[in-house]
């Protein structure tokens, strides 16, 4: 399969992520806490799949709305297999949904434009968290600013696309032909979110990330409790939201380092003891960044046999 390279990329990614852990604990012996982790994940890994269904829901009923219904199944399946390369600038990786989703007659700009749309939408979502005390920090202008950037640029070339249809004849102009291929996929995912653009899909949207994401902060919260570590509620549930926007404007393959960095900075200048921090970081990446890659790696597994019977069915 063609992305069997990327498997071995991210296996790679992994082992350095593992080797750093090790050096870590040389330093703060976070691995004496491993017992009280343990004890922990069942609870922080059934809200993390809570969220990705939830997440799903909006997804499935993203592509009713645009007239496509699929099995809920094997489109939940086909949904967390993008997971498997979530681990990548932007989460373009996720777009690996486009090979089963097909298979359904689920058009592939369509796909991107519900992957856009998603993503719009969980950036307003995790920003809406962070910023209930994340305002405190002096990076955090510059935090509205990507984020704002990121909306306004999805939102100006969903009005006016013939803006990157310019862009592409440059590209091809100058010889960069792949540039230019990347571009039109992404003019053509930009404009189909217009299918949504009603007030009531904007609602339903938001609504769904709200669902999604705040029980994922609310559990970030109580592994800081279990961990002994007390800070204002208000600094906890904002902590992790904004460390993803804090990876997601570093453009590192799913926000590593930078995301554990920006948890680990914000509780040690809370007071928090530096290995206590680093086992929060590492738990709750672990439970949600981790545990998402390992769903869908195992959806792949389960999809690919039935790909075939699959698209037969539909043919």
């Amino acid at each position: 399969m063609k992305y069997r390279r990327a498997s071995f990329s991210l296996f790679f990614i992994f082992l350095v992520y593992v080797l750093a852990l090790v050096y870590v604990d040389s330093k703060h012996n976070i691995f004496s806490k491993v017992e009280t982790v343990f004890s922990l994940l069942p609870l922080l890994l059934m809200v993390t799949f809570f969220s990705l269904f939830i997440r799903y829901c909006r997804w499935h009923w993203l592509l009713a709305r645009s007239g496509n219904k699929v099995p809920f199944i094997f489109g939940y399946l086909s949904y967390l297999s993008g997971f498997a390369f979530t681990a990548t600038p932007g989460k373009v990786g996720e777009l690996l949904r486009i090979r089963y989703f097909s298979r359904l007659g689920v058009k592939p700009s369509l796909i991107v434009s519900a992957f856009i749309f998603e993503r719009f939408f969980d950036l307003l979502v995790i920003l809406l968290i962070a910023s209930i005390v994340a305002s405190k920090f002096d990076f955090f202008p510059l935090i509205i600013v990507f984020v704002f950037s990121i909306i306004s640029f999805v939102l100006l070339f969903a009005k006016y696309p013939q803006l990157l249809f310019k862009l592409i004849v440059i590209f091809r102009h100058c010889g960069f032909y792949r540039s230019a291929k990347v571009i039109r996929v992404l003019m053509n995912g930009i404009k189909g979110i217009k299918i949504w653009g009603k007030s009531f899909d904007v609602c339903i949207a938001f609504l769904l990330g709200l669902l999604a994401w705040f029980p994922v902060a609310l559990s970030f919260c109580w592994l800081l409790i279990q961990l002994g570590i007390n800070i204002p509620f208000t600094s906890a549930i904002s902590n992790y939201p904004l460390a993803m926007l804090v990876g997601a404007a570093s453009m590192l393959p799913g926000g590593l380092v930078s995301t554990e960095a920006s948890v680990i900075t914000q509780l040690v200048l809370l007071q928090v003891d530096i290995g206590l921090a680093s086992i929060a970081a590492i738990t709750i990446r672990f439970v949600t960044l981790w545990f998402a890659i390992l769903c869908g790696f195992l959806s792949i597994l389960v999809l690919e046999p039935k790909r075939t019977q699959v698209s037969n069915n539909f043919n």
